[in-house]
């Protein structure tokens, strides 16, 4: 029988979730309430006597500030009550840490299928109709695709029953189904196949299945283990998903035939990667020699580098985009959760210490009709934010470095950019702990979470456009609780040797992790009737392909299992034999002793055919801007300081935890008030020593509207200079490149997919170009394609999106600056050179328009005044530096000052600059590779001396008091505004 336990809060508590539950009803659906309660739900769904229930609900209440029913309902004074819990199959990570404080408190065994299932209830208040508790119930608080909802007006309620015990169980069949499906049919046939099976499968790659499955030798070695010519759903579902774009990077990989419209040549490109990423990494390299850092790149699941001699550092940031445009919360908590594996996963596991994020979104103001199934932006923005936030804060991880980006163009999809730095000793049981390996005859061997439905067709959903149709069964929920359990169990186990090989459970789940550590051994056998299940019902393909959350493969030598296994036990961890690494040179499933999957490891991970595109540039040229001087500066000022792009995020950036850990150096917010953008986040892993990690990123997409080239190589410059900036060794950084593209293939669906596919190019040319004129390497990355929406007779493309993170060394933490003005009668100086550049610029598309003069990189100058600037704060010249990039000179200076609570006077006049013959232009062009930097006067003459050769000018001071003054190019003043006017105007637009 099952039990619910009911739970409030007595009269004169304050309920803080309620309120802000009632303002979201208020602000975001427009619905006046007069008051919201809310009520804790449990349901026991096993045989518990009256008083152990009492034992439970004390347990799982405050005795001090709450009040608890049992089987009766506690809700009284309403006039709607809206319970939300998850549908079956859905994790419920608070019902399982309830099931296990009911062990613990209780002491008494359960049964597998007992558990305990939680849900909550809001006591709504207000003159409502039944449309708009339904609008409340799914706009706010809950999605559709993964709860469920039982909604009552107080006519309806029943005081003694409420609303029940409802137990979310799953149904449908017993599962261990296999189906066997004949490739031998039309072309027609095929296509069909790959579309209702969701396996995003082109004709080209569906017709080499079919041919493998007509190779004799093939049929006949299939014939022995009881399979014949035709393909079981097992091995269709896995081919598809080690083939899908996500896995594979199919378009990166792809012959290209590249034609430039404009100059009149052409070329041919054996794949992005090879040509530009790959290529660029080696011969920074070579280069470096004995100097190279690099220990490990674009082999595992991150990219690993020196640290000193006794530690590295293992990198790696990932997209969650589909998932989190379906559902925002659990889309972005399995992001972070998801990127934290692969770090962890690299070598042979790494301790994470630090969290970083970047997020692209329509503008949450959006007041625009929504197609259909098109979340809210500002929904979607809260929801990632806290999925971030419960994801790295209940993981014990800091969140130190990040940004947001608007964009209406994001409405169609979010990016959600995640990643984690690892740290892990260099030697491990004194081999390289960079280096792993599964053996023939090693046990597979998964610990952490279990199976469920959630998650399965997670690879395939996200290599290709979101959709009305789109599967719900692709969205997961993470645990960081287990997942941190998990961590510190294998951390052990590392240092034990209990192990040989570790990667991650993410995309394609145990078709994906065993198989790919199966490449080193040459086969595998996974017993699929062993692998523990969240519930029964899944048939051998779904537990194969599931992304259920918080697993770790592992590959262990027969002699340390039963060690291994007692230390799971001890930790009270999950981990489970599920097969054996062989030399088959076959990859090999079986349900209960019957063979399932029968595919030679060459053709599952080679038998992909390569992909034949075109892509075709010519220049977008838009109208040129055509608006007068403006009369007010100042008045302007204000306006740029609070565009979405520029404005403060500090309201996202306090939700976050960047001191756990306890090695955080230079946070996000510095200043006097710890209000000010720091530029970059300094790190010290190793609290017994001052060396310091330093992390940055860059990005820009509004530059790629009119050249990608541009729009690439401003982004690894921002990120370059914000690690400069605060004391980054620029000889000692390397990078991540995340690239997340609209659909370049050209289709009915995309016509213009040649023109997107040469930006993407021109983009990869950047990389490399950049990447060996700074000899910065990328180490990892990750692309993210078909990032479109397609519904309601509407397609909507975000737009070509490079986000670069650079990792920086810091010999001594304590010589790190950061951004804000220190002390009154400091000077001001600007480093590097102005252009008219305003192409793309915050400033243009506050005037309405996008222009055509796109910021460029001038790297062998840029890289030489970087290595300057660094100097002069390792010899402690600088008292702040601050990098210029959205909003210009202008927005820097501004914020230098607000930051610091200090006024400043400065003379544009003075700025080094070239060709700029407008105030507002000077202000705000974007020019790269440039920095506002104050020094004391004593340090004047040194500093003045080291930057002699790179452009540089004095320009101003910082004054007492709260004046902002500017002098204009000819020669009067043209802002007088005060700071902290400017900072309100700065801060006021994410203010929730």
């Amino acid at each position: 029988m099952a039990h619910r336990i009911e739970i409030t809060n007595r009269e004169g508590i304050r309920d803080p979730l309620a309120e802000k539950v009632k303002r979201r009803i208020e602000r975001d659906l427009g619905i006046r309430v007069e008051t919201v309660r809310t009520v804790e739900v449990y349901v026991i769904d096993a045989s518990l006597t009256k008083a152990q229930l009492q034992e439970l609900a004390r347990a799982y209440s405050d005795p001090i500030t709450q009040r608890y029913t049992i089987d009766e309902p506690i809700a009284r004074d309403f006039d709607w009550v809206i319970e939300v819990g998850f549908l079956p199959g859905v994790t419920d990570n608070v019902g399982r840490t309830a099931r296990e404080t009911l062990l613990q408190v209780l002491r008494i065994p359960l049964r597998e299928e007992e558990k305990v299932y939680t849900s909550r209830q809001y006591l709504i208040k207000g003159e409502l109709g039944r449309e708009e508790a339904g609008r409340i119930a799914t706009e706010v608080l809950g999605n559709p695709l993964i709860n469920r909802f039982e909604i009552r007006s107080k006519e309806e309620w029943d005081p003694k029953v409420g609303i029940g015990p409802i137990v979310p169980k799953v149904g449908g069949s017993s599962g261990g189904r296999v189906q066997e499906i004949s490739l031998e049919v039309s072309d027609e046939e095929l296509e069909r196949i790959s579309r209702e099976r969701l396996l995003a499968l082109s004709l080209k790659e569906m017709r080499a299945i079919q041919r493998y499955l007509r190779d004799p030798e093939v049929v006949a070695s299939r014939i022995k283990v009881g399979l014949g010519d035709r393909v079981t759903d097992v091995e269709l579902e896995a081919i598809a998903q080690t083939w899908s774009e996500h896995c594979k990077h199919k378009i990166f990989n792809a012959f290209i035939r590249y034609v430039d419209e404009e100059a009149g040549a052409e070329e041919r490109i054996t794949g992005l990667f090879d040509t530009y990423i790959r290529r660029s990494t080696e011969e920074i390299r070579r280069r470096w020699g004995e100097r190279d850092i690099c220990l490990s790149v674009f082999v595992d699941n991150a990219g690993v580098v020196a640290f000193n001699d006794r530690w590295s550092l293992t990198f790696k940031v990932e997209t969650h985009n589909t998932p989190s445009a379906l559902d925002p919360y659990g889309g972005a908590l399995t992001g972070i959760v998801g990127v934290n594996r692969d770090p962890f996963g690299t070598g042979k596991g790494a301790k994470l210490i630090f969290n970083t994020d970047v997020f692209c979104f329509a503008p949450p103001h959006w007041e625009g009709e929504l197609p259909p199934r098109i979340l809210h932006p500002r929904r979607i923005l809260e929801g990632v934010r806290e999925g971030v936030e419960h994801g790295g804060n209940k993981s014990g991880i800091p969140t130190v470095n990040g940004s947001i980006v608007f964009d209406e163009r994001y409405l169609g999809k979010p990016l959600v950019y995640c990643g984690t730095c690892g740290i892990m000793p260099r030697e491990i049981g004194g081999e390289p702990s960079h280096i792993k390996r599964a053996s023939p005859g090693d046990l597979v061997v998964m610990v952490g979470g279990r199976v469920g439905k959630d998650g399965i067709h997670g690879a395939t959903f996200s290599s290709e456009e979101l959709h009305e149709a789109s599967p719900t069964s692709a969205v997961q929920i993470g645990d960081p609780i287990t997942q941190k359990r998990m961590f510190d169990f294998l951390l052990l186990a590392r240092d034990r040797g209990l192990y040989n090989s570790i990667t991650d459970n993410g995309a394609g789940g145990l078709s994906s992790s065993v198989g790919e550590m199966a490449r080193g051994p040459g086969g595998c056998e996974i017993w699929l009737d062993k692998v523990p299940l969240k519930y029964p019902g899944l048939d051998p393909w779904e537990i194969l392909l599931s992304e259920s959350q918080e697993r770790m493969t592992l590959a262990v030598a027969p002699e340390k299992v039963e060690e291994l296994l007692e230390l799971a036990r001890k930790m009270e961890v999950e981990a489970t034999v599920i097969g054996r690494f062989t030399s088959s040179g076959v990859f090999h499933c079986l349900w209960r002793g019957r063979t399932v999957a029968y595919l030679r490891m060459d053709f599952f991970h080679e038998g992909l055919p390569r992909m034949e595109l075109e892509a075709r540039w010519r220049r977008p040229r838009h109208p040129e801007p055509s608006f007068p001087p403006p009369e007010d500066l100042g008045e302007v000022l204000e306006r740029m300081l609070s565009r979405l792009n520029i404005c403060s995020k500090e309201w996202v950036v306090r939700q976050y935890d960047h001191e756990v850990q306890g090695g955080s150096v230079l946070k996000p917010l510095v200043g006097a008030a710890c209000d000010g953008p720091s530029d970059a986040a300094v790190v010290r892993p190793l609290l017994e020593s001052f060396e310091g990690v330093v992390v940055s990123h860059g990005i820009c997409p509004r530059y790629g509207d009119i050249d990608t080239y541009w729009m690439t190589a401003c982004a690894l410059d921002e990120a370059i200079r914000n690690n400069v900036a605060v004391g980054g060794d620029p000889t000692r950084m390397v990078a991540l490149d995340n690239f997340c593209w609209p659909d370049p293939v050209k289709s009915e669906k995309t016509p213009d997919g040649e023109y997107k596919l040469a930006q993407l190019v021109r983009a990869c040319k950047a990389l490399y170009d950049f990447t060996t004129a700074y000899s910065v390497p990328c180490i990892s990355g990750k692309d993210s394609m078909k990032n479109d929406y397609i519904g309601g007779g509407v397609k909507i493309s975000v737009p070509p999106t490079v986000l670069f993170s650079v990792l920086g060394k810091m010999e001594d933490v304590r010589r790190a600056v950061s951004m804000e003005a220190k002390r009154p009668q400091d000077l001001v100086y600007v480093l590097g050179v102005t252009y008219p550049e305003l192409g793309g610029s915050e400033y243009f598309a506050m005037m309405g328009y996008v222009g055509n003069e796109v910021p460029r990189v001038r790297a062998e100058e840029s890289r030489e005044l970087y290595l300057r600037l660094w100097k002069a704060i390792q010899e402690g010249l600088v008292a702040s530096c601050h990098d210029c990039s959205d909003g210009g000179l202008g927005v820097a200076l501004a914020e230098v000052a607000f930051s610091g609570s200090l006024g400043m006077e400065v003379d544009l006049r003075e700025a080094p600059q070239e060709g700029v013959e407008r105030d507002d232009y000077l202000l705000f062009s974007e020019s790269q590779s440039r920095f506002v930097v104050t020094v004391r006067p004593e340090h004047r003459g040194a500093f003045e001396e080291l930057m002699e050769g790179v452009p540089f000018s004095r320009i101003g001071v910082v004054r007492e008091g709260r004046t902002f003054g500017v002098i204009g190019l000819e020669g009067r003043k043209v802002i007088e505004a005060d700071i902290f006017r400017l900072k309100e105007a700065w801060q006021r637009p994410l203010r929730f």
